[in-house]
């Protein structure tokens, strides 16, 4: 009898390739109804929650008006020379100067009832009395000495020190130009420069004199507006050469609609006494009036997180609960591969209907705030696209971050839970809970996943501004992209801990 022996392929044994693997996860990812639609509501609870916040953000202030009752005001916020939203309150007693010219004033005194770090007084060489154009000062401050300050967002230091009597302050502005210099002196006889800048588009005819200005208390906003916290400056030695044309005029310059006149000046002999409230400065988003920033456009992002958090914890949990599992690791054995595929494939899936979502819910968000008197802080075309495409990147990070849990725990809601105190809670007790200091809320955001959402940062933070800088006005610890780096890093080491935990357990 013949014997037949069975075929034997002679090619090595081998695995099937991790291309195969990544295709395998992503038949089950689209296969399973349950999985297709928590994934479809990534980008419907991002645009559908962000839509109903911004719907419901009506934007006004509560200004005294002439019959001692507060009656409201619209939102508004000058532009500066760089395109950014800008504060530009102050009291203004001013001159047109036509061409070069300079203007030199002493000043022996910063007084006010409650007198504020950053209260100023001082010079001024301002294009014109529109809010937002473009200046150049030179400016005593009530705790940070002499600065030189120009179009709103640049700030050099002076001379140290406060003024008073005894040490008062020379102060010097040079327009030749565009250019502006400014200098400061402690007798009048012997100048320092302190600064240089070139004011684009500069006219031939701007306003030089003399100002006051004493931003808020730090955190008390409006309120503190209405309370009319004011500085005043002493002036003497007042001159100014060049073609100047008219007297000395006063304006309250950016002053709310109905809003009072807690500002003025008076000249007696060589001298004035200017009295301003307000600030000249970059616009943080706090206090009447100020912008709102695109990154309350994604506001329903929280509610989008939590979606791709559980369908990252469903994607590995639901197959321990079926038994599922065993059949992938045979398949599979090598139990590493199984972990990364799963975080690959939803990782890239979840990136891409989140950038849907976060590229709607701009808009159309934006749209809505405006609506409602909302006046938004402009952004680049690249910072747009850093925000929508970051913050989609924030979704694959925690749809991962998810993955992991999942398969740590093996079990929906315990991973579900841990990822949202991980991911969600800081952010929120970093921002609204009144039982955490500053100092903590600031770790909070600098070590936690929250960290990630610095990706939508458009507000950097100006040592001439003092302010709470909160994530709701736009402002996170880290930059961006290292905020971002600290998700990665949490990712990262549960996505190990899980290849770790399962290749040294049974399923």
């Amino acid at each position: 009898m013949t014997t037949i022996a069975p075929y034997r392929s002679l090619a090595p044994a081998r695995r099937a390739g991790f291309a195969q693997l990544l295709h395998a996860e992503w038949t089950k990812l689209r296969t399973v109804r349950g999985w297709l639609v928590g994934l479809l509501l990534i980008p419907l609870l991002t645009v559908g929650f962000g839509a109903l916040i911004s719907s419901g953000s009506e934007c006004g202030f509560m200004y005294p008006a002439p019959n001692g009752q507060f009656v409201s005001g619209p939102c508004s916020a000058p532009i500066g020379p760089g395109g950014e939203l800008v504060q530009d309150h102050f009291y203004f007693t001013h001159q047109a100067l036509t061409g070069n010219g300079v203007i030199t004033a002493r000043i022996t005194a910063l007084t006010g009832p409650s007198l504020q770090p950053w209260a100023k007084a001082g010079i001024i060489v301002k294009a014109s009395t529109t809010p937002g154009s473009a200046y150049a000062a030179m400016l005593v401050t009530g705790a940070h000495g002499v600065r030189m300050q120009w179009n709103f967002t640049e700030d050099t230091a002076g001379m140290p020190g406060f003024v008073s009597a005894s040490l008062p302050r020379w102060l010097r502005l040079v327009r030749v130009g565009d250019t502006v210099t400014g200098y400061d002196s402690a007798d009048g006889s012997h100048w320092t420069e302190v600064g240089r800048t070139t004011l684009a588009g500069l006219p031939s005819t701007v306003q030089v004199g003399l100002l006051a200005a004493t931003p808020p208390p730090t955190g008390q906003g409006a309120v503190a507006v209405n309370q009319a916290v004011t500085s005043t400056g002493a002036f003497d030695h007042v001159d100014v050469t060049g073609a100047v044309g008219g007297s000395w005029q006063g304006i309250e310059l950016g002053r709310s609609p109905g809003g009072g006149d807690p500002g003025g000046f008076q000249q007696t002999g060589g001298g004035f006494t200017v009295t301003g409230i307000g600030d000249i400065a970059p616009d943080i988003g706090e206090g009447a009036g100020a912008g709102t920033p695109i990154t309350h456009t994604l506001d329903g992002v929280f509610a989008g997180l939590i979606a791709a958090i559980v369908v990252g914890v469903i994607f590995v949990t639901a197959e321990y609960r079926r038994g599922l599992i065993r059949t992938t690791l045979t398949a599979s054995p090598g139990r590493g591969r199984v972990i990364a595929a799963k975080a690959i494939v939803l990782g890239v899936v979840t990136f891409l209907l989140a950038f849907i979502g976060c590229a709607i819910s701009v808009p159309l968000d934006e749209h809505l705030l405006r609506s409602h008197g909302n006046v938004m802080d402009p952004v680049s075309t690249l910072t747009w696209l850093r925000i929508v495409a970051g913050s989609a990147a924030v979704f694959a990070g925690a749809a991962m971050f998810g993955v992991a849990l999942g398969a740590i725990y093996r079990r929906g809601a315990s991973a579900v839970c841990t990822a949202i105190v991980v991911i969600v809670v800081p952010w929120f007790l970093a921002v609204s809970s009144p039982a955490l200091s500053a100092t903590v809320s600031d770790w909070l955001l600098r070590i936690s996943p929250s960290a990630a959402l610095a990706i939508q940062q458009v507000i950097p933070k100006y040592p001439q501004v003092a302010s709470d800088y909160l994530p709701s006005d736009g402002f996170y610890p880290l930059a961006p992209w290292a905020g971002f780096a600290v998700l990665c890093v949490w990712t990262a080491g549960a996505l190990w801990l899980a290849v770790h935990l399962l290749r040294g357990r049974d399923v």
